[in-house]
């Protein structure tokens, strides 16, 4: 090799090494940090070194949207592959983490080898591609999964979990898209829609919403492709946990705690789906508690209930 060759040699190696470095520096597992890659762009802020908040560009959105992500004891970059567990919130939160800052889910969840995923909705989002509006289905499927698989070592092991809204998230997600999720559970959770789906209308007239934007008018069939009490015949081979109270105040009410009809009227769509997943032979357990309020006590207490079945389904075993 003569000495041009040599000279040329010498300086693509070294240009290849500052490429790897800056490579490097960029990766999301810095305090705060970012990625661009096949045209999705990231922004990481680390709350912790292992609670992780995800701002993702999505094209499904038409905007950003915000992930909060905790991680399992022994998790590091390259790690994996590791199971999944989403948790769902429910409608009109003020914090879209609900499950982090009032359900205690990292406390929850901190035994278990599990990446756990805690995704923006939006107030009324209901867990849906709109037919006029935005895609969160595909944001949350599509979108984070793949952010999660390549970035986070997440494997192809997933629970599902929510609660109210995030409780039709968990089911119909689960009964839409077969052989994603392996169990699926439901808190307090709107299973039957087109149970009076006044309550859909109601909610989405609360947030200025036309229910028509989201699956269309009152008979499209739409509605039903998203209504987890008409889906049961596709959960058949998941494991299902669901629970709900009847609404009157229960011993973890404070004093003085008014009759909750919301919560009597989801049980009443709880039994409907449970009624209809026994016929068609699913795997569920039911936890219908009698007394007891649409509130985050017993929310908390239905996932800790549940978190055994969820994570032995996924491998996540402590």
């Amino acid at each position: 090799m003569n000495r041009t060759a040599v000279r040329l040699w010498v300086f693509l190696a070294a240009g290849a090494a500052v490429v790897a470095v800056l490579l490097a520096l960029l990766m999301p597992f810095s305090s705060e940090g970012s990625l661009h890659e096949r045209g999705q762009d990231v922004q990481v802020s680390r709350l912790s070194e292992r609670d992780h908040v995800l701002t993702i560009t999505s094209s499904a959105l038409g905007r950003t949207g915000t992930v909060r992500v905790l991680l399992p004891s022994g998790w590091r970059p390259g790690s994996g592959p590791w199971p999944v567990l989403y948790l769902l919130n429910g409608c009109c939160q003020s914090e879209y983490d609900a499950w982090a800052t009032q359900g205690e889910a990292a406390r929850l969840t901190a035994p278990y080898p599990a990446i756990v995923v805690i995704p923006e909705v939006g107030a009324v989002g209901f867990y849906s591609d709109w037919q006029d509006g935005p895609g969160w289905e595909t944001f949350h499927l599509v979108e984070v999964r793949r952010v999660l698989e390549r970035d986070y070592g997440a494997g192809n092991r997933r629970a599902v979990a929510g609660l109210s809204m995030g409780g039709l998230g968990a089911m119909s997600y689960a009964a839409r898209h077969p052989g994603m999720f392996q169990a699926a559970a439901s808190f307090s959770g709107v299973l039957n829609t087109l149970d009076g789906n006044g309550g859909v209308d109601w909610l989405l007239g609360q947030y200025n919403e036309d229910s028509a934007d989201l699956w269309g008018d009152p008979g499209d069939p739409d509605w039903s492709a998203h209504n987890p009490a008409d889906l049961t015949d596709r959960l058949r081979g998941l494991r299902l946990f669901v629970s709900c109270g009847d609404g009157t105040p229960g011993l973890l009410d404070p004093p003085g705690t008014a009759q909750d009809r919301g919560e009597t009227s989801l049980l009443r769509q709880a039994e409907t789906f449970a009624e209809r997943a026994r016929a068609n032979g699913d795997q569920i357990t039911i936890d219908f508690y009698g007394p007891g309020t649409h509130s985050w006590p017993y929310w908390r207490r239905g996932l800790e209930r549940a978190l055994p079945m969820l994570m032995e389904s996924i491998g996540a075993k402590v």
